[in-house]
């Protein structure tokens, strides 16, 4: 009797364990995933690449900003035409260590961090350290962005 309790017991522990794990690997893999997405994304930001970028949002964009309010994908992408044509040096790098990703079931995954925004002004750099969240939405397999909310500026 005392060997089945055991046998119980070790396997209850094993399959906890191994399910941890999963989950661990499901985390990191989502973690990845959205890193890397974030850095396409700012990438084609930094290099001025429109069509890039465009790619990365979906269409019923929501884009809140707690300056500038509440504005959509059009705005969006015009903001970006107005980058590229008028390079000033503008240029967004996330602050390492900032990053979080938590997934969203059924959706995709939302995520959190700070970047920082710097653009040369009368021949200095001129740099803002800001906070923001991003909806990603992963249909068909591809990720795009539904939300963002820019704030602490």
């Amino acid at each position: 009797m005392k060997s089945i309790l055991k046998y119980i017991v070790l396997s209850v522990v094993l399959t906890g364990m191994f399910n941890l794990a999963n989950a661990q690997t499901a985390k990191d893999s989502l973690y990845n995933e959205i890193a890397h997405m974030d850095s396409v994304m700012f990438n084609a930001f930094n290099t001025r690449d429109v069509e890039k970028f465009k790619s990365l949002f979906t269409e019923d964009l929501e884009f809140y900003h707690d300056k500038g309010g509440l504005t959509n994908y059009e705005h969006t992408i015009n903001f970006m035409k107005d980058v590229a044509k008028n390079n000033k040096g503008l240029r967004r790098d996330l602050v390492k260590g900032s990053l979080e990703v938590y997934p969203v079931p059924g959706y995709g995954a939302m995520e959190i961090g700070v970047h920082t925004f710097c653009h040369l002004e009368n021949g200095k750099q001129d740099c803002g350290t800001f906070k923001f969240v991003h909806i990603w939405q992963k249909k068909n397999g591809e990720w795009k962005i539904t939300r963002v909310v820019s704030y602490d500026h």
